[in-house]
């Protein structure tokens, strides 16, 4: 393949940041919300007002470096097989763009906390089911779809990672693998199907992105 290593080396790079970002706002969020209960959860945002905005804004910068990850994706592997190059790039920039509208509900939770707050925390409001919508069904079922364009976009990649030997067969293989199964859970959620083992069904891919990035930033310097 007739690459620019810089090229290699600024992919793995945009793969560690995705990996760092998604990761760091994520657990933001989650140490956020808790229990899930969404009187408390109002509470602990407006506590934490500072580590709420980080993670909306860590998010955001994620759907920047998920856009720059499928054009390097892209200038990498187009020559492998430009329909479905430009398939999965549209599905990475359909991925970042969904994660960026779901953000709406996160960065919404911040003024309707302070309100609750400042109202004295009253049970039974119209705050906790604004609150539910904001969380449950635009920032949550958001990520869901999300993700839906990430696994396709992703399952493409990889296999175009193999097509081209670019990479060695066990690591796009295991890409391939950990992506499928992180696909059950995301459609089961989008159809109204809890799915209690989701968290096990993406331990495989859990730490693929950071293996992938240190890998093709060590080749970018071989």
């Amino acid at each position: 393949m007739n690459v620019d290593m810089n090229t290699i080396r600024f992919l793995g790079a945009a793969q560690l940041f995705v990996f760092v970002a998604s990761l760091l706002s994520n657990q933001l969020l989650k140490s956020l919300v808790g229990s899930g209960d969404i009187s408390e959860s109002l509470v602990n945002i407006s506590e934490n007002l500072p580590r709420m905005r980080i993670s909306t804004l860590v998010a955001l910068l994620n759907c920047l470096g998920i856009v720059t990850l499928g054009a390097l994706f892209y200038i990498v592997l187009n020559e492998q097989n430009k329909i479905l190059a430009l398939v999965a790039l549209g599905c990475f920039l359909a991925e970042g763009i969904t994660l960026a509208v779901s953000k709406i509900g996160a960065y919404g939770l911040i003024s309707l906390s302070q309100e609750f707050v400042a109202a004295g925390a009253p049970e039974s409001t119209y705050f906790q089911s604004l609150g539910d919508f904001l969380y449950n069904s635009v920032d949550q079922k958001g990520y869901d779809i999300h993700m839906l364009f990430f696994c396709v976009g992703a399952i493409l990649w990889y296999s175009l990672l193999h097509v081209s030997g670019f990479v060695p067969p066990l690591i796009s293989i295991w890409g391939i693998v950990a992506v499928c199964l992180i696909s059950i859970p995301v459609l089961l959620s989008l159809i109204g199907i809890d799915f209690l083992p989701a968290g096990i069904l993406a331990l495989p891919y859990a730490p693929y992105e950071l293996v992938l990035g240190v890998w093709l930033i060590f080749k970018g310097f071989n």
